[in-house]
């Protein structure tokens, strides 16, 4: 009798992607909390420079809250199961 379940295909074909063999085809979670955490980094930093108004001042750190809420967020969610 034939199933009617989907199977799912989760992994990279090694023929489709030659590096797949060796694992650097797929990238992690832990990598876009590294991302997140760097571009957060980043956007604090460009705090300091030539520009006079504070405008730009508010519109980082706006944009590094949200960033950082993002990320906070997703890490908290797949440690407690609620992401996969």
């Amino acid at each position: 009798m034939v199933s009617t379940e989907v199977e799912r295909y989760t992994e990279v074909d090694p023929a489709d992607v030659p590096s797949a063999a060796w694992g650097w085809s797929k990238i992690t979670p832990r990598t876009w909390h590294g991302v997140g955490i760097f571009v957060t980094l980043f956007l604090l930093a460009m705090l300091r420079g030539n520009h006079v108004g504070h405008i730009e001042d508010y519109v980082l750190v706006v944009f590094a809250v949200l960033v950082f809420a993002a990320t906070v967020r997703d890490w908290w969610g797949r440690r407690r199961g609620w992401i996969r």
